[in-house]
């Protein structure tokens, strides 16, 4: 993999992966529905519609991360970073159920999110994702959730208390359990990610690692409404 990632790995490596962190956060504050989320003013469809993009690339978390981890350790890489990647796996199972009951509590029938369109940036985020995870450097799957853990840390937990005491939506706080748990999980994942990638030194994994955190960075901020587009 030649990328222009490639200048940043080796004893930079960490500080341009936390750039990319940073980036993403800036990216997504950008979008006016997020702006919106974070001033706890988003309208009713627009909350509808991050729920349910949401929906349609968490519910493949588990697998993504659980194929990366066996991958790397059927290849005998990396025992550690292995073991991470399947216990991540695991922490995801069920969150897309979270998102479920906050949209069923929005008056989204379960039927309906299923149906509804995937936008753009969530079938690039699911395609490359999966695409690293089965056939790329396995490791890259750690990129990702690092930056998205990163922005659930700074912005999950901000948005969900956010809507609870100045949205007008209806029953809206019944409707934030999946922006509240990732607040409060994701902490504690993203400085043991830290700890870890520290003992990594592997271009070829540090690179792939970048790589697929500023794939992440340049496609998230855009499973927003855009344009007024909405999930039908």
């Amino acid at each position: 993999m030649h990328t222009q990632t490639e200048n940043h790995v080796g004893a930079n490596w960490l500080a341009a992966l936390d750039a990319e962190a940073r980036g993403l956060v800036e990216a997504v504050d950008a979008q006016p529905d997020a702006r919106s989320l974070l001033e706890g003013t988003l309208d009713k469809e627009g909350y509808i519609h991050f729920l349910i993009q949401t929906y349609h690339y968490a519910r493949w978390s588990t697998p993504i991360l659980a194929e990366a981890g066996v991958r790397l350790r059927q290849q005998g890489r990396l025992p550690e970073l292995a073991t991470l990647l399947i216990q991540k796996g695991e922490e995801e199972r069920g969150h897309d159920r979270w998102l479920l009951s906050d949209l069923k509590n929005l008056g989204c029938s379960e039927e309906a999110v299923e149906s509804a369109a995937r936008s753009p940036a969530v079938e690039a985020y699911t395609g490359w994702n999966f695409f690293t995870s089965r056939a790329g450097v396995a490791t890259a799957a750690l990129g990702t959730a690092y930056v998205l853990e990163y922005l659930s840390q700074t912005r999950a937990g901000l948005w969900a208390e956010r809507l609870r005491e100045l949205s007008t939506i209806p029953n809206i706080r019944k409707s934030v359990t999946f922006l509240r748990s990732h607040g409060a999980l994701d902490g504690d994942h993203v400085a043991e990610m830290e700890r870890l990638f520290a003992g990594l030194t592997e271009p070829e994994d540090q690179e792939a690692i970048l790589f697929s955190a500023r794939v992440a960075r340049c496609v998230y901020p855009r499973i927003f409404r855009q344009g007024g587009e909405l999930a039908r």
